[in-house]
């Protein structure tokens, strides 16, 4: 009998050191690709890098801690004071994320610098191998905020979220391809500037032509990419009501050769154009509005050709190449 325990013992301290080893050597290699991404050039693929980083969580998790964050996108550059991401051991393709705030946005082009505060941002992540399988992202008290000539509110939400699903019907495994269907909910949005307050925003889209492994993403410049993948842009609806106004959308969208969109868009509003009045001056208000009918409802069509856009027949304005 007390071989037998000695054994047992021997077999589970094996186990223990085995597994122990096992995490140590997963999170150096985790803690070596976080670090990775502080070498990528910021252009074809985002840098991320972190004042420090801290992995834990063992046994049975990978909670990684990069404080101090620094995101560059292009002439982009976000500062973030906290972000974390978990994972189960046994569930690596379900990641867990969070962020403390605020963010401050500044872009090196237009010298705009912006922060978005909130209270609460969490998201999640589910892959089917590499392709997003669920994307979601919720966040409570959202405030964006113009930094350059003081403290000024540019749109606040308390409550937001997006999601990114998969579509298995539309995914083309010979050319590598995913299609995503997107989700936006922006309650009580307020945007002072526009003169909008309480609106309750919602967006349902779908995207196809997209690589179907994240690796993938930045690896070549997404639009040019995207173009020659013939992915489309396809607006389900955009809804936007307040007590005073609302306004519905939908169409689809893409890009020819040249980088210019092409495509249609149908708007239907009432109680938008007497809004927007005092900031888009006639007639390019009714152009993209159009002339509102007997019930008050105005309805329109934006054509999107060959760089051109135009309500219905009539040419409004020009669009350069999108890349």
């Amino acid at each position: 009998m007390k071989k037998r325990i000695i054994i047992l013992g021997a077999v589970i301290l094996v186990v223990v050191l085995g597994a122990s080893a096992a995490w140590l050597y997963a999170a150096s290699l985790v803690r070596t690709e976080v670090e990775r991404l502080a070498l990528a050039d910021g252009e074809t693929s985002p840098q991320l890098t972190c004042g420090t980083i801290d992995i834990s969580g063992y046994p049975f998790a990978f909670d990684i801690a990069c404080a101090d964050a620094v995101v560059v996108s292009g002439d982009v550059m976000a500062r973030v004071p906290a972000l974390r991401v978990s994972a189960m051991v046994y569930n690596p393709t379900h990641l867990l994320a969070g962020a403390t705030g605020p963010a401050e946005i500044s872009d090196a082009f237009t010298g705009q610098r912006t922060a978005l505060a909130w209270s609460g941002l969490e998201a999640s992540l589910r892959l089917t191998g590499m392709r997003i399988a669920r994307l979601s992202v919720v966040a409570d008290d959202l405030a964006w905020t113009d930094m350059l000539f003081g403290d000024t509110t540019l749109a606040s939400s308390p409550h937001a979220e997006l999601h990114l699903l998969d579509m298995p019907e539309l995914y083309d495994g010979d050319r590598q391809l995913a299609a995503l269907a997107l989700y936006l909910r922006a309650d009580a949005l307020a945007v002072p500037g526009l003169a909008i307050a309480g609106t309750a925003l919602e967006v349902e889209a779908e995207m196809t032509g997209l690589p179907d492994d994240l690796t993938r993403l930045g690896a070549t410049p997404f639009l040019p990419t995207w173009q020659q993948s013939g992915g489309t842009l396809k607006l389900v609806s955009i809804q936007a009501r307040n007590d005073e106004a609302d306004l519905t959308a939908s169409g689809e969208l893409a890009l020819d050769a040249a980088g210019r969109p092409n495509g249609t868009i149908t708007i239907d509003s009432q109680g938008v154009a007497e809004r927007i009045g005092p900031m888009i001056e006639e007639p390019f208000r009714t152009l993209v509005l159009g002339v509102p009918g007997e019930d008050g409802r105005h309805a329109n069509q934006l054509n999107f050709n060959n760089g051109t856009l135009s309500s219905g027949l009539i040419p409004i304005t020009s669009i350069p190449p999108l890349f």
